[in-house]
């Protein structure tokens, strides 16, 4: 495969990913990096795995590709391509929290100065350095990292790069317990991506919702945490972000748990965990998440009392009669008496669920 049919299944490859047919376009720019006879192409599908890999937290599929780039830029022999595959290098040990791996490869970076790219990626080396020190807990470093970072951004109008940074400064801030910078900077991030982020990836929104799902919740704003992180749930199921599902899990179950809910947090957590192992089709997981909710609905008595399906799984309107008990909605309407079906008391003006 010669330069031009190389760069050819590549845009092919990005126009599948920008759909979301993203395992369409892993395949096409697989079979490039098999069969391509340019270098610089193979650099380039290269990087482009690096990125869907990161996107779909794949980390340690994002290192694997990023090793054979290093391996293709010294192949190259370009300080250009050599600084780039060093940034993606720190990037996935960050990723795989090998923080101090991270710190060597951005410094390498850094060292690497006098060509236009390693200049125009010193923000991106900043930022994964400053995770890098958070991770370590060094945060006078961390915070000199992402002012720096910040002003790169700022200084070469770099939207994307902007929103990065105030995701990870929410999460500083976090660490710190400064609750309002912590929802400050990723609702900067969230506006950043309403105005700017037509053509970006869902991963900036989802990582924005997630930094301020957490902020809303130290804050004691339990509704808004949960709107924010259920919309970030929704975006790493449709890119099959294993580890940003994870986050979230663990995101709802903390928000259950400030509202003293711990059962329902248990019940919602078992119902999303099926869901994303029975896409995945992983049946021994998907079995025990199964059991676990109908054990939680059991204890909790979450039947309705016509059909006697249990309550929360499926996304169904409810209705709550006088007497407190709970039914689905459509049950009701075809019950065709106007008293409860359980204690037979007058269903005046139910209240909905």
């Amino acid at each position: 495969m010669g330069q031009d049919q190389t760069k050819q299944q590549i845009e092919k490859g990005l126009q599948l990913y920008q759909s979301n047919q993203t395992e369409k376009a892993l395949q096409v720019w697989l079979r490039v990096l098999e069969k391509t006879t340019d270098a610089a192409g193979r650099f380039r599908v290269l990087g482009c795995l690096i990125t869907a890999h990161s996107e779909m937290g794949r980390y340690k599929d994002m290192l694997k590709f990023a090793v054979v780039q290093i391996d293709t830029a010294r192949e190259l022999e370009d300080p250009d391509y050599l600084t780039e595959s060093y940034l993606n290098l720190a990037r996935s040990n960050e990723k795989l929290c090998e923080f101090q791996k991270t710190i060597s490869y951005c410094k390498t970076c850094l060292n690497m100065q006098g060509t236009t790219v390693s200049m125009q990626l010193n923000g991106q080396v900043s930022l994964s350095m400053g995770n890098a020190y958070l991770g370590l807990s060094i945060f006078q470093k961390a915070l000199e990292c992402f002012e720096k970072a910040l002003r790169y951004a700022h200084n070469n109008d770099d939207k994307m790069l902007e929103c990065r940074v105030c995701c990870s400064l929410g999460n500083f801030y976090t660490h710190l317990k400064d609750y309002e910078k912590a929802l400050f900077f990723p609702c900067k991030a969230a506006e950043l991506v309403n105005d700017y982020g037509k053509g970006w990836s869902l991963k900036y929104r989802a990582m924005s919702q997630y930094y301020m799902a957490v902020a809303y919740r130290k804050l004691g704003h339990l509704a808004d945490a949960m709107e924010c992180c259920e919309e970030s749930m929704k975006i790493a199921l449709q890119h099959g972000d294993r580890p940003l599902q994870a986050q979230c899990l663990l995101c709802f179950a903390d928000i259950h748990r400030s509202r003293m809910d711990v059962q329902l947090g248990l019940l919602k957590i078992h119902c999303l965990c099926e869901g994303i192992y029975r896409a995945k089709g992983q049946q021994r997981e998907l079995r025990n998440h199964v059991v676990k909710f109908h054990e939680c609905v059991e204890e909790m008595e979450l039947y309705c009392g016509m059909c006697g399906e249990s309550i929360g799984d499926q996304n169904h309107q409810l209705q709550a009669l006088p007497c407190s008990h709970v039914f689905h909605l459509k049950c009701l309407q075809t019950n065709g008496t106007r008293g409860c079906p359980n204690c037979r008391r007058a269903s005046v003006k139910p209240g909905f669920v």
